[in-house]
């Protein structure tokens, strides 16, 4: 099962983030981290990934450069920026207080 794809375009930026706080990564990369440790639930499509990429380049929140590979290809590779990293924290707390506050509302009896 994965993300219905409304959830995941609009949490694509912290899944992002998260991803490049590890480590820099090229797309293809990015989107086989999240795959691989969400088990599937996270599977984004490069329809939906590049786009994200091209705007959180253009806000600072990650920078992009050329890396060559073996064989002499070239991959964009993609690093947080000390932005980035700020609105990282920003949306983990931002999510942990949503998460903290459906639940309760979730877990409410009724008549209670």
């Amino acid at each position: 099962m994965s993300a219905p794809t409304e959830l995941l375009k609009g949490n694509a930026t912290v899944l992002i983030l998260s991803a490049l706080a590890r480590e820099p990564m090229h797309g293809y990369g990015i989107v086989k981290h999240l795959d691989s440790i969400s088990e599937g639930y996270f599977h984004m499509r490069e329809g939906t990934l590049y786009p994200h990429l091209h705007r959180m380049e253009k806000d600072a929140l990650i920078e992009g450069y050329w890396k060559s590979q073996t064989g002499g290809r070239e991959r964009r590779m993609y690093q947080i920026t000390s932005n980035g990293t700020s609105e990282l924290f920003r949306l983990r707390a931002q999510w942990n207080d949503f998460h903290l506050n459906l639940t309760r509302v979730l877990d409410q009896k009724a008549g209670a």
